[in-house]
């Protein structure tokens, strides 16, 4: 009788201790399920925060434009550097003291001319100092308006099909990223070394290596605008800071875009108004 309760509690001492194990395997292997969910969650939300295209991908697509080519942390969509929002603070910072000199000038031109008028003969009427203020007004304002209102008529850069058009509120297809993307500007077809000209006199205001869409020219012009020429070759023909006139040689067509170097060589051109991208062919001639 005795051996019979002792071996029954030896079974059912077995039994849970089975239990036991069996429910602590289960639980590790559900934490470790759990945990795997969590890694594979946090996975998914960096993919998606970071874009469809990975880092993989980009590395790839850089170390086919070639190890040689230094490339700036630089971006066309627009931002720009610090050294040039320095440029355009000091520019800005020069042309309003011009500004304040010139009417403090002419200020103490009328106000000489006032007071002389009103010591040299008490009669005469006060109407005549307000005219000539008038009319020193009006120039001012006819000069302000014509130095910085310039009629602009944008030349194409190269002869040559449109193969990729203007895309901000729509989507194209990008052969070498293999997905549907935007495009801020228009792709010319053209033969590698083509010469590339300036749409509008301008300035050159940056010639840099985007880790984007390669070596790349902009020209900075009257009325807020400027333009933009990637994908080049060369930029031998100026240098940063140079004027250039309408037509001028800036350099020439290659196939340095990491962004597009599946496609055949062409010039991606840009055009933009106060820092924002827009259609170029509704300014192109």
């Amino acid at each position: 009788m005795r051996r019979n309760v002792r071996k029954r509690n030896n079974e059912d001492d077995e039994l849970n201790i089975k239990i036991i194990k069996y429910s602590g395997i289960g639980i590790a292997i559900l934490a470790i399920i759990v945990f795997g969910l969590l890694i594979y969650s946090k996975s998914l939300n960096d993919e998606v925060k970071d874009g469809t295209l990975t880092s993989e991908q980009i590395s790839s697509i850089l170390n086919n434009v070639g190890s040689s080519e230094n490339t700036e942390s630089a971006s066309m969509e627009i931002g720009k550097n610090i050294n040039e929002a320095s440029n355009e603070l000091k520019e800005n910072t020069s042309t309003n003291n011009v500004e304040n000199k010139s009417n403090n000038t002419v200020s103490s031109v009328n106000n000489n001319t006032s007071n002389n008028a009103l010591t040299t003969d008490s009669i005469t009427p006060t109407s005549t100092p307000s005219k000539g203020n008038n009319e020193v007004n009006k120039t001012e304002n006819n000069k302000t308006e014509s130095e910085t209102t310039v009629e602009l008529k944008f030349e194409r850069p190269v002869e040559g099909d449109c193969v990729r058009d203007f895309a901000i509120e729509s989507l194209v297809y990008s052969e070498t990223l293999q997905e549907w993307t935007t495009h801020t500007g228009i792709d010319i077809k053209a033969d590698k070394t083509t010469v590339v000209k300036s749409a509008e006199a301008g300035t050159v205001k940056t010639i840099k290596n985007d880790p984007r869409y390669g070596l790349t020219i902009i020209v900075e012009h009257a009325n807020g605008f400027q333009t933009v020429y990637s994908n080049l070759l060369t930029s031998e023909f100026v240098v940063e800071g140079e004027k250039v006139e309408k037509g001028q040689a800036l350099g020439t067509v290659g196939n340095t875009a990491a962004f597009e170097i599946a496609d055949e060589p062409h010039l991606h051109f840009e055009i933009l108004k106060d820092s924002v991208q827009v259609d170029p062919n509704i300014y192109l001639k």
